[in-house]
């Protein structure tokens, strides 16, 4: 059984930063890549950043030179750094893995993001 835990949501003023983590475990074989996608109320999910196992990097533009993503593959983690948060950052943030020869996609159970004075 393959089982995402996601860690580092909460709340934070804007300018401010939080770092996200999510590890994957179980027989979850290869894994290809993985993100972080987010969903505000009322909105539909959108990828905010991802990662491919060479390191390649995807971002949305709306993050772009605000947010890091990185991933520690003999750890099977993704992190993202996510600094200068304003309040349109504010979402449930999902993790994301595509893995083995099957590209099975796995998400995560979400982690709130809240940015606000």
């Amino acid at each position: 059984q393959v089982q995402l835990v996601e860690s580092g949501g909460g709340l934070v003023q804007p300018g401010g930063s939080l770092r996200l983590a999510c590890a994957a475990s179980g027989s979850i074989g290869r894994i290809y890549v993985m993100g972080w996608y987010r969903q505000a109320p009322g909105a539909q999910r959108e990828l905010a950043a991802d990662i491919a196992r060479d390191g390649n990097t995807n971002y949305a533009d709306s993050v772009k030179g605000r947010f890091t993503i990185s991933r520690d593959n003999a750890k099977n983690t993704v992190y993202l750094q996510m600094n200068s948060l304003k309040p349109e950052d504010t979402a449930v943030y999902y993790c994301q893995v595509v893995a083995s020869r099957e590209l099975n996609v796995y998400w995560g159970q979400g982690t709130q993001v809240t940015v606000s004075s």
